[in-house]
């Protein structure tokens, strides 16, 4: 039986072909390899991934029903526009599930739960810190890391239905993220280390409080500064991506922590 390593680290057994194919295209949607309305033509697409017209045209359908593909009818399909408003609706969506999820699981959760979470920020806390030394760590890595440390918060919320949705709204902010080529520094360093800080003490109230703030200045920052180039012609350094843009001195302050 074969099995799935998705980007974000998940795996998920009797991966197929399609399976990883269709992983590949996701992950290059959301890490801006295919940029925002970059068609996608059933030929070449089969060419540069490897698989067969008819599967392509099967997955970009699937990757179209998650809002990350747009079909053009007998054109064939093109990635999914990006613009500030949807940007801004997909913010508000991600903070309504976030938020209740860290209601539900800061109620439920347990020790397991609280290792997931430890486990969870300490990797994000390692790659930030090597981000702000300049040591060699890429965004692409702190996005899965920090996907993997909110997912944690909400992960004893006990609800399927909303860790799916969850998950899938979380990537299309995260698309977002990269198109804006944000990273806000030690400021979103200090908002995670109090969410962390709310876990432990189960205080869900200040945790949705922090989360507001955490996603609301995320989204100010990077309309702020002039507007993304949301067509995805960005200037692309031999790396991939523009050196990432930070909010030290502009985004406002972590609330501070009180001993226990």
């Amino acid at each position: 039986m074969g099995v799935l390593l998705r980007f974000d680290g998940e795996r998920t057994a009797g991966g197929t072909v399609g399976d990883l194919v269709y992983a590949r295209i996701r992950t290059d949607i959301l890490f801006g390899h295919l940029a925002p309305g970059e068609r996608l033509r059933l030929d070449e697409a089969s060419r540069r991934y490897g698989a067969s017209v008819g599967t392509m045209r099967e997955l970009l359908s699937r990757l179209a029903s998650e809002g990350l593909v747009v079909a053009e009818g007998q054109r064939g399909f093109q990635v999914a526009p990006a613009s500030p408003s949807e940007f801004r609706e997909v913010a508000a969506l991600r903070l309504l599930l976030e938020g209740h999820g860290l209601s539900l699981s800061f109620a439920a959760g347990d020790l397991d739960w609280e290792s997931r979470v430890v486990a969870a920020h300490h990797k994000l806390a390692v790659l930030e810190s090597r981000m702000l030394a300049g040591t060699g760590t890429d965004l692409t890595q702190i996005r899965q890391a920090d996907r993997e440390f909110h997912r944690a918060l909400i992960s004893a919320c006990g609800s399927r239905v909303l860790m799916e949705t969850y998950a899938s709204v979380h990537d299309r902010y995260l698309r977002y993220l990269t198109i804006a080529v944000l990273f806000r520094g030690e400021i979103s360093v200090g908002e995670h280390a109090d969410l962390l800080d709310c876990a432990l003490r189960r205080d869900a109230r200040r945790a949705t409080d922090i989360l507001q703030l955490h996603i609301g200045s995320c989204v100010e920052h990077a309309l702020a500064d002039g507007t993304p180039d949301w067509a995805g012609r960005r200037e692309r350094s031999p790396g991939g991506l523009k050196a990432p843009k930070t909010a030290a001195a502009s985004a406002p302050k972590p609330r501070k922590r009180t001993s226990p």
